[in-house]
Protein backbone atom coordinates (compact mmCIF):
# COMPACT_ATOMS: atom_id res chain seq x y z
CA UNK A 1 0.00 0.00 0.00
CA UNK A 2 2.88 2.34 0.79
CA UNK A 3 4.40 1.85 -2.67
CA UNK A 4 1.14 2.84 -4.35
CA UNK A 5 0.93 5.97 -2.22
CA UNK A 6 4.56 6.85 -3.07
CA UNK A 7 3.85 6.42 -6.80
CA UNK A 8 0.73 8.59 -6.60
CA UNK A 9 2.59 11.26 -4.61
CA UNK A 10 5.41 11.26 -7.18
CA UNK A 11 2.85 11.71 -9.96
CA UNK A 12 1.25 14.56 -8.03
CA UNK A 13 4.66 16.15 -7.45
CA UNK A 14 5.51 15.95 -11.17
CA UNK A 15 2.12 17.40 -12.12
CA UNK A 16 2.51 20.28 -9.63
CA UNK A 17 6.08 21.00 -10.71
CA UNK A 18 5.03 21.02 -14.38
CA UNK A 19 2.19 23.40 -13.51
CA UNK A 20 4.50 25.78 -11.61
CA UNK A 21 7.54 25.80 -13.91
CA UNK A 22 7.15 27.52 -17.28
CA UNK A 23 8.50 25.52 -20.18
CA UNK A 24 7.34 22.16 -18.83
CA UNK A 25 4.22 20.30 -19.87
CA UNK A 26 2.51 17.09 -18.77
CA UNK A 27 -0.48 15.81 -20.73
CA UNK A 28 -2.34 14.30 -17.78
CA UNK A 29 -2.04 12.66 -14.38
CA UNK A 30 -1.20 9.26 -15.87
CA UNK A 31 1.60 10.87 -17.87
CA UNK A 32 2.80 12.57 -14.68
CA UNK A 33 2.90 9.21 -12.86
CA UNK A 34 4.81 7.59 -15.73
CA UNK A 35 7.21 10.55 -15.95
CA UNK A 36 7.84 10.36 -12.21
CA UNK A 37 8.55 6.63 -12.43
CA UNK A 38 10.85 7.10 -15.42
CA UNK A 39 12.76 9.96 -13.75
CA UNK A 40 13.25 7.79 -10.67
CA UNK A 41 14.32 4.82 -12.79
CA UNK A 42 16.72 6.95 -14.86
CA UNK A 43 18.26 8.41 -11.69
CA UNK A 44 18.62 4.93 -10.18
CA UNK A 45 20.32 3.39 -13.22
CA UNK A 46 21.97 5.81 -15.64
CA UNK A 47 22.27 8.55 -13.02
CA UNK A 48 23.92 6.17 -10.56
CA UNK A 49 26.51 5.11 -13.13
CA UNK A 50 27.20 8.74 -14.06
CA UNK A 51 27.56 9.69 -10.40
CA UNK A 52 30.13 6.93 -9.89
CA UNK A 53 32.09 8.01 -12.98
CA UNK A 54 32.03 11.69 -11.99
CA UNK A 55 32.68 11.18 -8.27
CA UNK A 56 35.95 13.15 -8.15
CA UNK A 57 34.38 16.02 -10.10
CA UNK A 58 31.37 15.88 -7.81
CA UNK A 59 33.62 16.34 -4.79
CA UNK A 60 35.39 19.27 -6.42
CA UNK A 61 32.11 20.98 -7.30
CA UNK A 62 30.55 20.27 -3.88
CA UNK A 63 27.68 18.24 -5.32
CA UNK A 64 26.84 20.46 -8.27
CA UNK A 65 27.63 17.61 -10.66
CA UNK A 66 24.89 15.46 -9.06
CA UNK A 67 22.41 18.26 -9.69
CA UNK A 68 23.50 18.50 -13.33
CA UNK A 69 23.10 14.73 -13.70
CA UNK A 70 19.56 15.01 -12.30
CA UNK A 71 18.80 17.73 -14.85
CA UNK A 72 20.15 15.49 -17.61
CA UNK A 73 17.90 12.64 -16.42
CA UNK A 74 14.86 14.96 -16.60
CA UNK A 75 15.86 15.92 -20.14
CA UNK A 76 16.35 12.24 -21.02
CA UNK A 77 12.85 11.35 -19.83
CA UNK A 78 11.48 14.35 -21.72
CA UNK A 79 13.09 13.05 -24.91
CA UNK A 80 11.90 9.44 -24.60
CA UNK A 81 8.35 10.14 -23.36
CA UNK A 82 5.65 11.75 -25.49
CA UNK A 83 3.36 12.99 -22.68
CA UNK A 84 6.07 14.91 -20.80
CA UNK A 85 7.98 17.81 -22.35
CA UNK A 86 10.67 20.13 -20.97
CA UNK A 87 11.71 22.96 -23.29
CA UNK A 88 15.37 23.33 -22.31
CA UNK A 89 18.17 23.04 -19.78
CA UNK A 90 17.05 25.93 -17.56
CA UNK A 91 13.44 24.74 -17.54
CA UNK A 92 14.71 21.29 -16.56
CA UNK A 93 16.83 22.87 -13.79
CA UNK A 94 13.85 24.79 -12.43
CA UNK A 95 11.70 21.66 -12.73
CA UNK A 96 14.28 19.59 -10.79
CA UNK A 97 14.47 22.20 -8.02
CA UNK A 98 10.68 22.54 -7.70
CA UNK A 99 10.23 18.76 -7.84
CA UNK A 100 12.79 18.26 -5.06
CA UNK A 101 11.06 20.88 -2.88
CA UNK A 102 7.62 19.33 -3.45
CA UNK A 103 8.93 15.82 -2.73
CA UNK A 104 10.59 17.14 0.45
CA UNK A 105 7.27 18.67 1.57
CA UNK A 106 5.43 15.42 0.79
CA UNK A 107 7.96 13.30 2.64
CA UNK A 108 7.79 15.61 5.66
CA UNK A 109 4.00 15.46 5.69
CA UNK A 110 4.07 11.68 5.15
CA UNK A 111 6.48 11.02 8.02
CA UNK A 112 4.34 12.90 10.57
CA UNK A 113 1.35 10.62 10.12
Amino acid sequence: MGLIIEILLMGLAVALAAFIVPGTQVDGFLSAIIAGLLIGLANATVGFILRILTFPLNILTLGLMSFIITILMVLLVSNIMSGFHVSGFFSAAAFAIVLAIIKMIFSGANSNS
